[in-house]
């Protein structure tokens, strides 16, 4: 079968499993009452919202796989590496896992992926300080698309952009397995976004979350960016700009006010926006946007010289301080 049918089948398969296994989910968390139930504080949902939506798109997502891929070891270690996260995002989702358990799980699960050969590999550093980044890299996005899921439609649809840009970027590489994953990601989230999008009828949980962050951060360390430059290696985090952005600055807010990192507040960018005059609707599809432009960039700073890559780096790393600076002066206390 020609490759690009390959790319095609694998999407619309994913497309079709998360569509009709997200209302499964569905309904299991009703029957089970894994449901998230509003707080008044940061939860404000009309009501309880229930859970399980991730497992939809993992299990859409390895259907897929299953049917179109055939695994080789670096697949095998990308896929049991994911289901740990799954495992321990499921977990969570039930409320009886602490933060230091959820990150312990988060460090074996990213060894066991470079053990299975996946991490960063930039060639001016040593190999021990590739494989610190790559820990740092791993367990920052998995965590990353963890912390952005305050909006109905938000992470999930941030991801799919993602995934579909990191899916042209294994065509430019000439990457077949990585292409197959990100286009079988980006069917699973679109299907489930038919039913995430607000107003929100199912929630990911930690379970989905945490698990697109993992393989979307997997795949990002794969992906060849220094063709025609030598800074290419920052594309990933263009890719991911909005992710990247809200940790490091709700991080920062926190860090000032001394709070806890692992302290739920109302200080990520989507909740600013949407205190400021937006919607929910059109926070997420303002967000969906900048992603769609972050990831554009991104493509285009591969051709790029050095100069000019490092000059659309610069302007977008002025324009994210801009950025952070006046979403920092909402008045988040009203």
């Amino acid at each position: 079968m020609p490759i690009i049918l390959i790319y095609v089948l694998t999407f619309f398969l994913a497309l079709i499993f998360s569509l009709y296994g997200t209302p499964v989910a569905r309904e299991a968390a009703i029957k089970f009452n894994i449901v998230d139930r509003p707080d008044g504080r940061l939860k404000n949902q009309g009501e309880p919202i229930p859970y399980l939506g991730g497992l939809a798109i993992y299990a859409s997502f390895l259907l897929s796989l299953a049917i179109t891929f055939n695994f080789s070891n670096e697949v095998l270690g990308l896929l049991l590496s994911g289901t740990i996260i799954v495992l321990l995002g499921l977990i969570d989702d039930f409320g009886v896992l602490s933060p230091k358990v959820k990150f312990l799980g988060q460090i074996i699960a990213a060894f066991v992926l470079i053990k299975s050969g996946i991490k960063i590999d930039i060639i001016f550093f040593p190999d021990w300080f590739d494989v610190l980044l790559t820990f740092l890299w791993i367990i920052g996005i998995t965590n990353a698309f963890n912390i952005i899921d305050v909006m109905d439609g938000l992470s999930a649809g941030i991801a799919a952009i993602a995934t579909f840009i990191l899916f042209i970027v294994a065509l430019i590489n000439g990457n077949p397995l990585i292409a197959v994953f990100t286009i079988a990601l980006t069917g699973s989230l679109i299907g489930f976004l038919k039913y995430n999008f607000y107003p929100a009828r199912i929630y990911m949980g930690d379970t989905g979350s945490m698990f697109i962050g993992f393989i979307i951060g997997a795949i990002s360390m794969i992906g060849k960016y220094t063709l025609f430059n030598k800074i290419g290696f920052l594309v990933p985090l263009v890719i991911l700009g909005i992710p990247v952005f809200d940790t490091l600055f709700v991080m920062y807010i926190r860090f000032r006010r001394g709070l806890s990192m692992f302290r739920g507040s109302s200080d990520h960018f989507a909740l600013r926006l949407r205190r400021w005059r937006l919607s929910v609707r059109q926070t997420v599809l303002l967000s969906y946007l900048i992603g769609m432009i972050l990831g554009l960039c991104a493509l285009l700073i591969i051709y790029l010289s050095d100069m000019q890559a490092a000059l659309m780096l610069s302007i977008l790393a002025i324009s994210i301080f801009v950025a952070g600076y006046y979403l920092k002066k909402i008045d988040m206390t009203m």
